[in-house]
């Protein structure tokens, strides 16, 4: 069995200027209110989550984006309302936010 119930991946990459890439939409900042949120809600989620910092997850047309495992679900997301959604639903409850998959 894993140490984590859940290890969430948020890609943080930063390319060149004009390129597209996830830090163009404030993923550092979204990771760390994520990080923050799961932290302040410990108790309530059922097992251990880890969040990190991702490279390049290669799929910048569709982010920014997030990757949890172990089920390789991909997301991408708009806002902080979108990771509450996230975290709300498939971190503290197990369901997949399935507007939100990629």
């Amino acid at each position: 069995m894993s140490y984590y119930k859940y290890h969430v991946f948020f890609c943080t990459n930063q390319r060149e200027t004009g390129e597209m890439c996830c830090n163009n939409h404030g993923a550092a900042d979204m990771r760390d209110y994520c990080k923050q949120r799961v932290k302040a809600l410990a108790d309530t989620i059922p097992g251990k989550v880890r969040i990190n910092n991702a490279g390049c997850l290669d799929r910048c047309d569709q982010g920014p984006v997030i990757v949890i495992y172990p089920e390789a679900t991909w997301y991408t997301y708009v806002d902080k309302e979108d990771i509450d959604e996230i975290i709300d639903s498939h971190l503290v409850k197990g369901k997949v936010v399935d507007r939100l998959k990629i």
